[in-house]
Order: structure tokens, then C-alpha cells, then sequence
């Protein structure tokens, strides 16, 4: 098989031990790294067609995996209007105000990043935001992407004018007379207004992917692991593979909702394994709760607002016996569990399903914000990985405990918040991600977040939790060793050795002793997808 890709002068850096290879030179074939040696032996290796590039002393580690992530519903999401940035509520009105300036008569506004933090004491209301939004259709999402503000035109449109039963934890706010505040708590309660707003066309939303894949290609990640399959979402991804335009390749868990019968089950059982040349179809995600900022997580004891306590499933037991039925079809599960609660009732339905048989599956709990010490633990013991976001607790709390988050959980809880040092610590194999559109999504900033815990806006602010940070070579190790063995390929995935993909990123340094505040702007010089470059710096 002939040579597609030759990388000389290079720094091989092993994930393992956090050392630097003997070697210093690859060869890729077939997509897989064919032999490792020095420049010379290497080069012999390449013949006319083969991509020869010099990287003069760089610095090359597996490609980087975001253990979650978002990429359909994301691409669509951060479509519109940026507020992520905005700090109180006149920085939100102001930008809200640009941007009505600029809409054609009765077109919807579409805004995203919308940070709770902003309104203070007062409630999270639509009223909050007037006159700005008066009658403009607007869709406000806030940042944890499970609540969103509707404007009062936006719920006249979509005929909600009071409170709303569902099948599952979703809620139409509504005041003292039952009037709806513009708050929308879960997916079920915001679909109600934005079905009412246009749908950008197929069309589109498959170009809104393509670039931002690409733009996590440049900012050096390799591989994703995608919690949604929702709507159209795998026939994009088969659309781009086949056109060759996937620049990141995905592990896809598509969702079982509460209500899932029988046949829906099977259905999700027999999806497992299709895909394409760089996507497919593996595990199954669902929701054990919603989120504290929201008031939807599922706490042991409710927030101090009373609420946060209730599971996402009416009938917690109905999850334990789905994952059950997948356990025993060996299907890996990926459950976000946000609240002790939540992650506690998890583990316990993962136990159970082991005790049935001797059969070991990879299960994940996704999130993990606050837990106990006795569920620590319990990760290792049960071979549950813990999938964790550090930008979040960096970007949506504080130090001082000032923020919702905080607020709502109370002293106790919210300083065991993203516990990423007493699990790993534990024995649990961590897995980091950035849960994107909810942050963003490049991974040395995840890494970096892991490593200082500080909020990325203003890095001379205190961290948050710095007991619970994790090493350079941990953060590392969390976004490609632990990333393979989370998707079972930790025998072809997550290192530098002959035989594994050809999935590597190169940086124009060691991010190990790059200092964590620095690392976000390491830059990546080389992305490679099965031996192809997907970004290439112009100084290559």
C-alpha cells in the first residue's frame, strides 16, 4: 500500500507517559500510521504522490476528540445573534436593540448564549428585556440550551397563552394569573413557539455544518462524540462523508426520550453500527434531568428556590428498565445527569443492569456538576466513565458562589462543583469535552479550562474549585486516551503507534508546558483526518 503522507522533524508526543517519542517522523497509509522512524528512513518511504510536509520541530499528539458535543443542533443554534458575550442586562438590550434594527418587518429575531447571570435578583422574564423586544418575534436561547425567552409576539404567534402538560420535565412559566413570563424550561415547552418561527431549508443547515466542522478541524479536533441524531441529522452527516466533506469524524448516540416503547427500543437497538466511512451509529443517549440553572435538575434535596426536584423521566424506574434492555443488547449508554440525584439514580440502574449478566458495556454519565463523595467512588467500581465539561463551571460560576448556579445549589453543593480531580483521583476514567453550542468547542480552551478553571473572559479572576484541577497530561489524556477507550477503540485510537488512525493534531508547541493560560492560543498548525490533512497553517 502506498505512502499518502509523510510528517518529518516532528515532535511525537505520547499521551501516556506525557514524553516525547525516540522517533521523529511518521508514514500513513490506508489512514492508519505505517511506520514511525527518523527523517530519513521516513522519507524513503514517500514516492511522487505522497504529501511530504517538514514540521520543523512541531509538536504532534493524537487527534483531539470532544467527548460532547452537539454538531447538528449547534450549527443551527449559534445561527443569529451572539450574547454569550453580553455581562448585565443594558449589554443585552443594547445588542438586542443592533440587532431588531436590522430585521425586515415581522422577521424573527434569533439569539443565542444568553447567560441568566444577567438578570441578577430578578426573574429570568421576557418582561426583563422591554421595550426592545416589543412586538418583534424573538427566541432568545439561554446558554445551557434547555431554556429559552420567547418575546410576547413570539408566544402570540405560536398561540401559547397559559401553562402546558407534558409528557416529560418541560414547563411554560407562567405568573400569579397564569399569564407566561416568555421563560421556556426544556426542548418540549420551547418547541411549542419554535415551530411557529421559519426553518432554515435543507439546504442551508447542511452548509451551517459543514463550516462549522470545518472550523473545528482548524482548531485541531479530530473526532467528536455527537449526543443527538435528531430530525435530519445522520443524513447530513452521510450527505458530507460522501461528498468527502466531513472533516471530523463522529460517534453518534441518538436519543431515547421517556415514553420510548418496545418497538422504539429495538429500533434504537438495530440503528447501532450504521454510519459511513468516517461516522456511524453507536450507544444511545437519554436525560436523567435538566439543569440547575434552570431549576430541572434532579437534586436529593431541592434548590433554594424550592425546586430541582424531579427526575426527567415522570417514571425514574421506566429509565432503569431501558437501561437494562440495552445493557443486556450491549448497547453503551450516555446519560446526562447533572444533579446528585440524578448521576445517584445512573449509577444504581447501571448496577442493576450488571448484576443480570457478566456482560461489560461502556456506560457514561454526561455533565456530573455536583455529586457526593460516596458516588464518587462509584465510577470505578462500576466502570462508568465520567464525561466532564470544565468551561462550564469556568464561564458560568464564580469563585465566590455570586452566580445562579451557585446560588440555587447553596453553599455545600456548589463547592463540590465539576469534581474533576476526586474522580479521577478515584479510579473513573475521565472523558472532557465542551458540550458545544453550550461552550465553545475548541479543545485546547477545554484543556486549558480543565487545567486553570478560571472564566475564559477574564483569566485574572479567581478559579473556581482549584483543588478540582487537572494536570496538563490529565487534560490531555481526557480528550484522546480516555476519548478512545470511552468509544471502545482504544485498540486503533488515542496514540501514536503503527497500525492506529491516522488522526493527529499538530501544535507549534508542547501543550504540556505551555502554561494553561496560554494554551488557547497554541496555535494548530496541521489537523489530520484518516491520513488527510483536514487544516493546513500557511507556514507548512
Amino acid at each position: 500500500m502506498r505512502t499518502s503522507l509523510v510528517l518529518l522533524s516532528a515532535r511525537l508526543l505520547d499521551p501516556l507517559t506525557g514524553e516525547f517519542l525516540p522517533q521523529t517522523a511518521l508514514a500513513v497509509s490506508g489512514g492508519r500510521i505505517s511506520a514511525l522512524g527518523d527523517d530519513r528512513r521516513i522519507r524513503a518511504l514517500a514516492d511522487p504522490s505522497t504529501t511530504v510536509i517538514d514540521l520543523r520541530g512541531a509538536v504532534v499528539t493524537p487527534g483531539l476528540v470532544d467527548g460532547h458535543l452537539h454538531p447538528v443542533s449547534g450549527a443551527e443554534l449559534t445561527h443569529g445573534l451572539d450574547l454569550s458575550g453580553c455581562a448585565d442586562l443594558d449589554a443585552v438590550r443594547e445588542a438586542l436593540a443592533g440587532e431588531v434594527r436590522t430585521l425586515a418587518p415581522g422577521a424573527w429575531l434569533h439569539a443565542w448564549g444568553l447567560d441568566p447571570n444577567v438578570f441578577g435578583e430578578r426573574p429570568v422574564e421576557a418582561a426583563a428585556l422591554a421595550p426592545v423586544l416589543d412586538d418583534v418575534p424573538a427566541l432568545l436561547l439561554l446558554f445551557d440550551a434547555h431554556s429559552m425567552l420567547a418575546s410576547p409576539r413570539a408566544l402570540e404567534l405560536a398561540g401559547v397563552d397559559g401553562p402546558r402538560t407534558f409528557a416529560q420535565a418541560a414547563e411554560v412559566v407562567c405568573d400569579d394569573a397564569g399569564r407566561p413570563t416568555g421563560l421556556l424550561l426544556e426542548d418540549a415547552a420551547c418547541e411549542l413557539v419554535e415551530r411557529a418561527a421559519p426553518r432554515p431549508t435543507h439546504v442551508e443547515r447542511r452548509a451551517r455544518l459543514a463550516a462549522a466542522l470545518r472550523d473545528m478541524a482548524a482548531a485541531g479536533l479530530t473526532g467528536g462524540h455527537a449526543m443527538d441524531a435528531n430530525g435530519d441529522s445522520l443524513a447530513l452527516y452521510a450527505e458530507l462523508d460522501a461528498a468527502g466533506e466531513l472533516p471530523v469524524r463522529l460517534r453518534v448516540s441518538p436519543w431515547c426520550q421517556p415514553g420510548a416503547d418496545a418497538a422504539a427500543l429495538r429500533a434504537l437497538i438495530e440503528q447501532q453500527g450504521a454510519g459511513g466511512a468516517l461516522w456511524r451509529t453507536e450507544g444511545v443517549k437519554l436525560f436523567m434531568d435538566g439543569t440547575v440553572d434552570n431549576g430541572t435538575a434532579w437534586l436529593e434535596r431541592p434548590d433554594c428556590h424550592g425546586e430541582s426536584t424531579h427526575s426527567f423521566w415522570p417514571d425514574p424506574a421506566a429509565y432503569t428498565h431501558i437501561v437494562g434492555e440495552l445493557h443486556r443488547a450491549g448497547v453503551p449508554t450516555a446519560t446526562h445527569a447533572i444533579g446528585d440525584a440524578a448521576v445517584r439514580h445512573v449509577l444504581d440502574s447501571v448496577e442493576r443492569a450488571m448484576a443480570t449478566g457478566e456482560r461489560r458495556v461502556r456506560h457514561r454519565v454526561e455533565h456530573i456538576e455536583t455529586v457526593p463523595d460516596d458516588t464518587l467512588r462509584r465510577f470505578a467500581r462500576l466502570g462508568v466513565i465520567a464525561s466532564m465539561q470544565p468551561t462550564h463551571c469556568c464561564d458560568y460560576t464564580r469563585a465566590d458562589h455570586t452566580d445562579n448556579w451557585s446560588r440555587r445549589l447553596g453553599e455545600e453543593r456548589a463547592s463540590r462543583a465539576w469534581r474533576c480531580r476526586d474522580l479521577w483521583d478515584s479510579g473513573a476514567r475521565v472523558v472532557l469535552g465542551s458540550d458545544w453550542p453550550i461552550a465553545p468547542f475548541p479543545p485546547l480552551g477545554v484543556m486549558a479550562g480543565a487545567r486553570h478553571r478560571r472564566p475564559s473572559r477574564d483569566l485574572s479572576l479567581p478559579p473556581h474549585g482549584p483543588e478540582q484541577a487537572l494536570t496538563a497530561l490529565e487534560a490531555l489524556q481526557g480528550m484522546t486516551v480516555n476519548a478512545a477507550y470511552a468509544a471502545g477503540e482504544e485498540h486503533e485510537a488515542g496514540r501514536l503507534a503503527v497500525g492506529h488512525r491516522a488522526d493527529l493534531t499538530v501544535l507549534a508547541d508542547d501543550p504540556l508546558t505551555t502554561a494553561s493560560t496560554d494554551l488557547p492560543d497554541l496555535p494548530v498548525l496541521l489537523t489530520v483526518l484518516d491520513g488527510r490533512p483536514t487544516h493546513r497553517d500557511a507556514s507548512l
